[in-house]
């Protein structure tokens, strides 16, 4: 729908998928993180020219021997009612390629499709035959073998696919996708047997080969270990730089995934933790010429390297040693399968991924519940979202405002200029579908974007008003949603249009207080600091941001101080429109995930702040007022969040925290000085908790003496089974600590109930491991009694549940259990 900025254009792109993870390190070719080449034709050239130029650049450009290369094609799909793609077969037999070295291929393999529905067309790919000893005499392009190597592809867009996956309609205008991956030329052109020996990779294999010791071509678990470890580490990197941080859900939990792959594999080869930053270092050195932001954000890359290796490499040597268990279990039971609810024990209890885990798995010959684990996945997210309301209809409201708008001109927005504007009405869609829409040939009214709330107003014409509801941003275009029940509206009235000034100002102000929040952030704690998410309102703000920790009180003070200092200045706060290329040249920040044109807007306060922003903001920074940040806390995995008013917001926020200081004094007796009475409240609270632990300590004691004297003796191991008053876990394992104290050689279990929950706890001392006894074997058959789960060690085990009335009965399978386990009868 958008005009290109040519009818041909070439590019160079980053890519990154894990379509193919588990192939990488398996194969010559396969990679996560690659450089694409491509050359485009927007309604210009077509199949006809498309293919005589690849096949000239392959022969005449790379010089490839024309009877090496071969070619596929589209074969027809019955589904979509097409026939074989026999322009492009007649097109490469007028090149010269025989008809023998053109295959046909499926749907899957050569038409492409750039989503369920939209833009898609048949395709073309150029394969060349590198000879039988990277595969067999029987290979085809197509196999999964490394003989015949993709080396370029033309995708003829020419077809709409409708919503019904089937239905094709033909595109206004016909265009051409070429490219080729950079790294798999290099393979051809440098004469390697595969691109973890190019150039831009060699160097971190030889790394991997100096760190551990071993060659590259030692053994294949070396080899695919190596590779899996260079290309995890070149991906991580220019995740990391492009401002993706490590984190359980969406591009976070992505970056996560192969960070932790390649530690698991450096593990393999026996690297001596930390190690993963002279990867990622070793990447910059290779790449940054070419890719200057590696360097800028070479600090931040190494941060969080360093803060994922460490954090990590706890939950591997944990995880392992569980698997390891399961890989055991499996082989005594003889089968091939694993549980789900014990690999999704592992993923939620432990944080071992589930991609690794079911790797791993395949290695020694196991399989997991796929479809099991899913269920107890979207069990888990089920119960997440209880109490959550979400939008209904939103998806149609999408398309319906997406279809209004494009009925119409483009609005122009003049809100940075004006808050009132008297305009033509461009176009219509009454209530009968939804709320009204309304499209403006002018619109001062802001649309919600870059985390800053739409607009509110109202719109008046002939005698008539209706108040705004909400505005729609559709690219660079907007539909503004009004309150049903106003009066007859119809297309060519003149409509005046006015903005809430109130609260577009209160708005602006937080607006420039995110900006200024940002600055201070990066300054006080490092330039690591990058916005993950923000939600710009009148009545506050919300900023998301990349860091690992959470924020002390002094952090929180001095960040907070600093942009009242900032706003103390009265800093002229200008914004201007300049080339993208010129901004970054300035030093304007841009947000990962923001779609930015070759033209943009940069807002900036003087020797503080300089960003990407199409916000609204105040002209100085003195209209913020006054700033305060009202919490911080975590909003993902090594995300925070910090909420904070300005202006007339941050002053009614004084004074409620001054209101309840005068009622917390009242209530302490020290009305001109609560703080002295809660200091003394809290040291009259101390002694009373002081005395209330020691009492409970002696109360402790006395049972701990009582249920040691009814130890039965099993073979020179005493044995405690039995129910204690209390179900709090901490005071069941100090309960049972304080009788196996005195008895030698033991075997404790203990339960308790309480307001309908269950506390079981197993204490097996050394003497007893060695004769058999495992703690973690009695409570996993006590546990499932009581309906609930848990585990632990040979030595100390415990678990919780949720059905009291059957605590005596786990109990008895408890002794069961122990008795078994001591090899008595």
């Amino acid at each position: 729908r958008e005009k290109p900025p040519a009818p041909r254009l070439a590019d160079v792109q980053k890519c990154f998928r894990t379509t193919d993870i588990e192939e990488v390190g398996n194969t010559a070719r396969h990679l996560t993180f690659f450089e694409m080449l491509g050359n485009w034709s927007f309604g210009d050239y077509f199949t006809e020219e498309s293919i005589p130029m690849g096949w000239e650049l392959s022969t005449e450009g790379f010089g490839f021997t024309p009877e090496d290369i071969w070619v596929t094609v589209f074969g027809g799909d019955g589904e979509l009612g097409l026939g074989p793609d026999e322009e492009a077969i007649a097109i490469w037999r007028s090149v010269g390629v025989p008809e023998e070295r053109i295959v046909q291929l499926p749907r899957s393999e050569n038409f492409w499709q750039g989503g369920p529905t939209g833009p898609c067309g048949p395709c073309s790919e150029l394969y060349l035959d590198r000879g039988e000893a990277f595969g067999s005499a029987d290979d085809r392009p197509g196999d999964e073998s490394d003989r015949f190597l993709e080396f370029w592809n033309h995708v003829f867009i020419i077809y709409d696919l409708q919503s019904d996956g089937r239905s094709l309609e033909p595109l206004p205008m016909r265009s051409i996708d070429t490219g080729m991956g950079l790294e798999r030329m290099a393979a051809i052109l440098q004469d390697v047997p595969s691109v973890f020996e190019t150039d831009t990779i060699r160097p971190l294999i030889d790394l991997a080969e100096e760190l551990s010791g071993r060659g590259y071509d030692a053994d294949p678990a070396s080899t695919r270990a190596m590779r899996i470890v260079a290309d995890h580490c070149r991906g991580a990197t220019f995740l990391i730089a492009d401002g993706v941080v490590p984190s359980n859900e969406d591009r976070g939990y992505i970056l996560r995934r192969i960070m932790r792959r390649a530690i698991q594999q450096g593990n393999t080869l026996g690297l001596e933790a930390p190690w993963l930053s002279r990867f990622t270092e070793r990447t910059v050195e290779i790449l940054a010429d070419t890719y200057p932001e590696l360097a800028a954000e070479r600090e931040t890359i190494a941060r969080w390297v360093a803060a994922e290796e460490e954090g990590f490499g706890h939950t591997l040597e944990r995880g392992q040693e569980l698997l390891g268990q399961l890989v055991i279990e499996a082989r005594e039971s003889e089968t091939s399968w694993i549980d789900a609810s014990e690999v999704f024990k592992l993923h939620d209890t432990f944080g071992f991924p589930y991609d690794l885990t079911r790797e791993l798995l395949a290695e020694q010959g196991l399989a997991v519940d796929d479809d099991g684990f899913r269920e107890l996945m979207e069990e888990q997210r089920t119960r997440a979202r209880m109490g959550t309301a979400t939008a209904n209809g939103s998806e149609d409201t999408h398309r319906r405002v997406q279809s209004f708008v494009a009925s119409a001109e483009p609005t122009r927005f003049v809100g940075y200029e004006t808050l009132r504007v008297t305009t033509g009405l461009a176009a219509l869609a009454t209530a009968e579908d939804g709320l009204p829409l309304v499209k403006l040939e002018e619109s001062p009214f802001y649309a919600e974007g870059g985390g800053q709330v739409a607009d509110s107003g109202v719109l008046r014409w002939a005698g008539e008003e209706a108040k705004v509801i909400d505005v729609y941003r559709v690219g660079e275009d907007q539909a503004i949603e009004i309150e049903p029940g106003g009066g007859a509206i119809d297309h060519g009235v003149t409509v005046e249009a006015l903005v809430d000034r109130a609260t577009r100002h209160a708005t602006m102000r937080n607006h420039t207080a995110t900006h200024l929040l940002h600055a201070a952030l990066r300054e006080h704690l490092g330039i690591h600091v990058r916005q993950a998410g923000s939600a710009v309102r009148p009545d506050k703000l919300r900023f998301d941001f990349t860091h690992g920790q959470g924020l002390s009180a002094e952090d929180l003070a001095a960040v907070e101080d600093r942009v009242n200092e900032w706003v103390k200045a009265s800093s002229p706060v200008r914004w201007i429109e300049m080339e993208r290329p010129e901004a970054e040249a300035l030093g304007a920040m841009a947000l990962f995930g923001e779609k930015y044109g070759d033209w943009v807007r940069v807002v900036e306060v003087e020797d503080v702040s300089r960003e990407l922003c199409g916000g609204t903001h105040v002209a100085n920074t003195a209209e913020v007022g006054i700033f305060k940040i009202v919490s911080e806390g975590s909003s993902a995995a090594n995300v925070r969040r910090i909420e904070a008013v300005t202006g007339p917001a941050a002053i009614d926020w004084f004074r409620e925290r001054s209101e309840q200081l005068r009622e917390a004094g009242e209530l302490l007796g020290t009305p001109q000085d609560p703080l002295a009475g809660a200091r003394r409240a809290a040291e009259q609270i101390a002694a009373a908790t002081k005395g209330a632990k020691k009492e409970q300590s002696a109360q402790l004691s006395d049972l701990a003496k009582e249920l040691g004297e009814s130890a039965d003796d099993l073979g020179g191991v005493s044995v405690v089974v039995g129910e204690a008053p209390l179900a709090d876990q901490r005071a069941l394992v100090d309960l049972a600590n304080r009788i196996s104290s005195p008895l030698g050689d033991s075997a404790v279990v203990l339960g308790g109930a309480e307001g309908g929950k269950v506390a079981l706890v197993a204490l097996v001392s050394k003497g007893a491991v060695e004769r058999g006894l495992s703690a973690a074997d009695v409570i996993r058959e006590a546990a499932p009694i009581v309906g609930g789960g848990g585990g632990g060690r040979d030595d100390m085990a415990q678990a919780g549940g949720r059905n009291p009335e059957k605590l005596g009965e786990a109990l008895e399978a408890a002794l069961a259990a122990v008795v078994s386990g001591l090899g008595e009868s």
